[in-house]
């Protein structure tokens, strides 16, 4: 059964337009508060920099006061350091509302249980069910109470700051940070300058509409001139809601989440740590794939999104997980994907190894990609269409054993996302292109 709001990582739109409104988000919270949060029990809510954060927190906070819950307001914080949070104040839900990477004229709300980990699905169509009834409303002795909390930022910069190895520092280390004007805007240069590097902070300048406008993980090039143009030893971008990381090395070339994950897997595997498999995605770049199992490392691939990897992970005793974007999950830090503690893991290897990031990074070979999103009017399931099949198909038989074909829907916005990856980089382009033809067609 799949859900009618919540999508692979919450639930997600354009403001202004259902579901991101303000009635919708203080249902969702009633809703919520009635399947998750006992009378008398505590919400933690933090948002990124977007305008209309807080048009939803407000909101947010009156439908949960409204069914009895007490609210502890976060303001701007990443994403992973609500799920940290959540625990740390032992709360019975933690709350985000952030689009991620998305431009700023969208939002989204996406929840934490008390551990710290993301809903399963079941939770979430229990909300859903209570969403076609109005706002509950308890009498006044019942109802909640809201209060800010100044600290939340310095409590998650030490949890972060204390993940680095004992006695290990990133004095004499010269990093460019890109907070994409998001929630990790405070929080990242601060930290890295407590722990001694000197750090040039771009996209740490937000106004509530230039939130990934040209910067952060998912826009990097700003991030890919300014670092061997200052002579950083590295760059780190995150995304707007600071889940994400992707690093630049000091020639200025990116490297991805899947090149994070081997750098990170080596790593914990001459250590004597790496437990369990290595978890990617049906995107992981095949050359990842290769370069692990060159290394016996086994590798398996989930779903797309960071919520499926850490299935696997918790199915199979994997410590490490992520997706290409840069959702990195490392298990034996925290419990969910946080892009300031993968990139200080990637540093502290670094400083451990005195090496630089392009020769960490130099074991993975990257074959050719091609990923084109073609947007449709609404969601569709390509495997439904048979000319879609077809074309895969023939795709495919062309590609032999040399490469990969994969189609999805995206879960965060109307794009079917046509993947083809092989050794040979015009072949992958022209094919992609072939088969992105096809889908647009069909989804018209």
């Amino acid at each position: 059964m799949s859900n009618k709001y919540f999508g692979t990582d919450g639930v997600r739109g354009t403001v202004g337009t259902d579901p991101m409104t303000a009635d919708f988000a203080m249902r969702l919270a009633s809703a919520a508060a009635q399947v998750l949060v006992p009378t008398g029990g505590t919400v933690l809510i933090g948002k990124d920099t977007r305008l209309s954060g807080y048009m939803f927190e407000s909101a947010l906070e009156a439908g949960f006061v409204a069914a009895g819950a007490d609210v502890l307001l976060l303001g701007p914080l990443p994403t992973p350091g609500i799920a940290f949070l959540t625990q740390e104040f032992s709360a019975d839900l933690g709350v985000v509302i952030s689009a991620s990477h998305n431009a700023y004229y969208d939002n989204g709300i996406k929840f934490f249980d008390k551990a710290g980990s993301k809903l399963t699905d079941a939770v979430e169509r229990a909300i859903e069910a209570n969403l076609s009834h109005p706002a509950i409303t308890l009498e006044s002795k019942a109802l909640g109470k809201a209060r800010r909390i100044d600290s939340a930022r310095v409590r998650y910069q030490e949890f972060c700051a204390a993940t680095m190895p004992d006695g290990l520092n990133l004095e004499n280390l010269k990093i460019v940070f890109d907070g994409a004007n998001g929630a990790g805007y405070k929080v990242g240069p601060r930290m890295l300058a407590d722990l001694g590097a000197e750090v040039i902070p771009i996209g740490c300048s937000p106004n509530g509409r230039n939130i990934n406008d040209g910067c952060g993980s998912t826009q990097p090039e700003l991030l890919q001139l300014t670092v061997p143009a200052v002579r950083a030893n590295v760059g780190v971008a995150l995304d707007g809601d600071g889940d994400r990381v992707v690093l630049v090395d000091e020639q200025g070339e990116l490297v991805d989440g899947d090149q994070l994950l081997y750098i990170l897997a080596t790593a914990r595997q001459r250590e004597g740590k790496l437990r369990g498999p290595v978890v990617g995605t049906v995107m992981s770049n095949l050359g990842l794939e290769h370069a692990l199992k060159a290394n016996d490392i086994e590798f398996r691939r989930a779903r797309v999104g960071d919520r499926y990897v850490l299935e696997m992970l918790r199915e199979t005793g994997g410590i490490i997980g992520g997706e290409t974007s840069g959702h990195m999950i490392v298990l034996d830090q925290t419990t969910t994907g946080d892009g300031l503690i993968c990139a200080l893991q990637v540093l502290a290897i670094m400083m451990q190894t005195g090496k630089t990031l392009s020769e960490l990074a130099a074991g993975m070979p990257k074959y050719p990609q091609t990923m084109l999103n073609v947007r449709t009017d609404k969601r569709m399931d390509p495997d439904k269409s048979a000319a879609i099949r077809d074309a895969v198909s023939k795709v495919e038989g062309e590609l032999a054993e040399s490469g990969r074909v994969v189609l999805r829907a995206s879960g965060t916005e109307p794009v079917i996302r046509v993947m083809v990856e092989g050794e040979d980089k015009e072949l992958v382009r022209t094919l992609a292109e072939r088969l992105a033809a096809v889908v647009e067609e069909a989804a018209t």
